[in-house]
């Protein structure tokens, strides 16, 4: 690259100054500057590198229509090393989660409750959709392909994450103790023997959240909302308590600490922000964003 040469030949010619100047401020000086120019360098030739990755390629699949994450090949991040255990019986905590369980059955059959089991739903292309009107444009494999790609590589990130701790502990689900129905019947069977806490859902919508944040800045309050309800669907939909959300939360973000290490998906969301920038969003239709503004306006008791 151009500039990477140029970088190299002003760092030596600053280099070699250091030694020819006599004068001790001036050795400073220019020896620091020459410092700043080293590490423009290397700054440079790192973002080059990544900019090289090939964001859209060919990637393997762990089952049919989820592609591997970014972090695949690498030790799931053990959740159970940093999430607290869940509440035990009749402390404060517990008592809490059972409160707020009782108040959000209320809203079983409202517009609230639609938008939980829509909210459930982490197939692509219908995942994509999920934080559209909190970022305001359309985001899908044909208008964002870079930024969809970056959400379904991320989603088994954020979800497995969770899977270390809900092994260890192995919690009971809120419909197994107040044998209401759920917002996803079909899943109900799935769901009975999978560990409640953390939430794997809660982890996914969050880390997505905080993902879209570094996309799109100026929409950060909207799309960190939309995240914080997200994982409040899932207490609505009768399938987590809410320590689980708040443990899956903390889930998500430690995987978004981890992957800001990975290149790859350092590269991924470079192109997204590009591709953000120089595609015209396509408007969203009024009704679909506020028929969802209406469904959160829908508040437990």
């Amino acid at each position: 690259m151009k500039i990477q040469s140029e970088v190299r030949d002003l760092s030596e010619v600053l280099v070699g100054r250091s030694f020819v100047d006599k004068k001790g401020e001036k050795i400073v000086l220019v020896q620091k500057l020459s410092m700043f120019a080293f590490f423009l360098m290397v700054a440079v030739v790192s973002r080059s590198e990544v900019s090289d990755l090939d964001v859209l390629g060919d990637v393997g699949e762990l089952r049919p229509g989820v592609l591997e994450g970014f972090l695949h090949g690498q030790p799931v991040l053990n959740s159970a090393a940093f999430v607290p255990a869940p509440p035990n019986a009749g402390t404060a905590l517990e008592m809490a989660d059972v409160a707020a369980n009782k108040a959000v059955l209320a809203l079983q059959g409202t517009p609230r409750w639609n938008l939980a089991a829509r909210d459930a739903e982490l197939k692509f292309p219908e995942a994509a959709a999920t934080f559209q009107c909190a970022v305001g444009r359309v985001i899908s494999e044909s208008e964002t392909p870079v930024l969809n790609r970056l959400l379904q590589r991320s989603l088994p990130d954020f979800g497995l994450a969770s899977y270390p701790a809900k092994q260890k502990y192995q919690r009971a689900r809120p419909f197994l103790v107040n044998e209401q129905p759920i917002c996803t019947p079909s899943e109900q069977e799935l769901l009975a023997d999978d560990g409640s806490y953390p939430s794997g859902h809660s982890a996914v919508g969050w880390g997505w959240a905080l993902v879209l944040s570094q996309i799109f800045p100026e929409q950060a309050e909207s799309i960190l909302a939309r995240g914080k309800e997200y994982a409040y669907s899932r207490m609505v939909c009768n399938v987590h308590w809410q320590s689980d959300t708040l443990a899956g939360m903390t889930v998500g973000a430690a995987v978004f600490a981890r992957l800001q290490n990975d290149p790859l998906y350092l590269a991924t969301v470079a192109a997204a922000k590009a591709e953000a920038n120089k595609v015209s969003p396509t408007e969203l239709p009024a009704k679909v964003c506020d028929v969802e503004a209406n469904a959160i306006a829908f508040k437990a008791p």
